[in-house]
């Protein structure tokens, strides 16, 4: 029950504060790019701390997080990594389907942001799009963030990486550093939040340049490190 109390006042106020703040993001966009991320990374400090504060949810770090232009794959269980990672990133250059940067207004701040789109119907516009993005992204000097599994995952599940992560790989010719993540037991999708440490495990880097199939079998299996063994397969 008491957890349950802690999720409401969590949710009344990152929330209630999240309303105002994203109404006057395109305010801050009209500012350039750079006011547009030091923006968004107030706003995921703001969530960091009411995580902690209202949830008893706090980061741990685990790893070095190289600077400069890297590939992040990361692994996707909940919100709370998806911000989180924006702020401890220093507003990467993150891989956004096209749904949500073709809403109205937040989409065009999401671009100032400077978001990478990807669009999974998969056509070879898009496809172009979201290479020149990326390359722009990299010529900036600015990591990129992709949760190359795609949507969220259910605790303790491996879904199969998407095809657009052996393409952004190839295309940027960047080290990835792969990402474990593990925060669905504290920070679930659905139902009441819990206190916790949601663990962040920076892998080592690695070089461009390798088959896909190889490529793909590292980095599946580093983000996945946190999960339990014995968890079934999605």
């Amino acid at each position: 029950m008491f957890d349950w109390v802690r999720t409401v006042a969590f949710s009344i106020v990152f929330y209630g504060l999240s309303v105002p703040i994203v109404l006057a993001a395109p305010i801050a966009a009209l500012f350039g790019k750079r006011v547009m991320r030091g923006y968004c990374n107030l706003w995921a400090g703001m969530m960091t701390g009411c995580a902690r504060v209202f949830l008893g949810i706090r980061p741990r770090v685990s790893g070095t997080i190289p600077a400069g232009p890297v590939l992040f794959a990361a692994k996707h269980e909940s919100l709370y990594e998806a911000i989180e990672l924006t702020r401890m990133l220093g507003a990467p250059a993150t891989v956004m389907k096209r749904e949500l940067a073709d809403i109205p207004v937040w989409g065009w701040c999401t671009r100032q942001y400077g978001v990478i789109v990807i669009d999974r119907a998969g056509s070879a516009k898009a496809l172009r799009g979201m290479m020149a993005n990326a390359k722009e992204a990299r010529e900036a000097g600015r990591p990129v963030l992709i949760f190359p599994e795609g949507t969220r995952a259910p605790l303790d599940t491996r879904p199969p990486l998407q095809s657009g992560f052996a393409g952004l790989y190839r295309a940027l010719a960047l080290p990835v550093v792969p990402v474990a993540v593990r925060s669905g037991h504290a920070f679930s999708r659905h139902g009441a939040k819990h206190p916790g440490v949601v663990d962040f495990v920076f892998g080592e880097p690695i070089p461009p340049g390798l088959p896909r199939a190889e490529i793909e079998a590292k980095v599946h299996a580093a983000i996945n490190a946190l999960v339990r063994d014995g968890a079934a397969e999605s």
